[in-house]
C-alpha cells in the first residue's frame, strides 16, 4: 500500500455543546500530564469550571470551540475577555491538542478563528499565557504576532505561567 495515497482524517471545527464537557476535558488532562503540567502549579488543569467548559463559553464575550477527528473529540481552544482588566481586552485560553493531530496546522486554525471572533466582538489586543514547556505554541503564536511582554495582565491565576504575550486586533 502506497503510504502516499492515504486521505488525511478529516477534521471538524465546532462550538462546544454540553455533551462535550467530558471529552474536552479529558483532552486537556491528558496533555497536561504529557507536558508535566500540574494542577499544583496552576496550570488549567487547576481550574475550578474545567468539567463545565460549555457552560463557561456560553456567557457573551465568550466563545469555545472543539476539534473532532473521525467523531472523537481531540483538541479545541477559546477566547473569552481578560478577567480585572480593560474591557477591550480578551485572552485566548485552554489551546490543547491531542498528539494524534499535532504539527497538521489545527492549532492555527482555531486561533485564527478565535481572533476572528474577538475582532468582531470589539476586542482590540488579545492576551494570552504559557509556559516554556510549550515551545511549539511559542512559536505558533509569535508567528500569529503576539509579542512577549514582561508583566502579566488580567488575573488568570496562572501563576506559573512566565510566558506572556499580547496582540493588537
Amino acid at each position: 500500500m502506497n503510504l502516499a495515497t492515504l486521505a488525511e482524517p478529516q477534521c471538524l471545527f465546532r462550538r462546544i455543546t454540553p455533551h462535550d464537557n467530558s471529552a474536552i476535558a479529558r483532552v486537556i488532562r491528558q496533555v497536561s500530564a504529557e507536558y508535566g503540567l500540574t494542577a499544583d502549579k496552576g496550570y488549567t488543569v487547576a481550574d475550578p469550571d474545567l468539567d463545565e467548559l460549555y457552560q463557561v463559553y456560553s456567557k457573551p464575550g465568550h466563545a469555545f470551540w472543539v476539534v473532532e477527528m473521525d467523531g472523537v473529540v481531540v483538541g479545541g481552544g477559546g477566547i473569552a475577555p481578560l478577567l480585572c482588566s480593560q474591557p477591550d481586552i480578551c485572552e485566548l485560553q485552554k489551546m490543547y491538542f491531542s498528539s494524534v493531530v499535532r504539527g497538521k496546522g489545527l492549532a492555527k486554525q482555531l486561533a485564527l478563528q478565535a481572533i476572528e471572533y474577538a475582532r468582531d466582538q470589539g476586542f482590540k489586543q488579545c492576551y494570552l499565557e504559557t509556559t516554556a514547556f510549550l515551545k511549539e505554541a511559542i512559536g505558533l503564536y509569535e508567528h500569529l504576532g503576539f509579542v512577549h511582554i514582561d508583566e502579566p495582565l488580567g488575573c488568570t491565576g496562572h501563576v506559573d505561567c512566565e510566558v506572556r504575550m499580547l496582540k493588537p486586533l
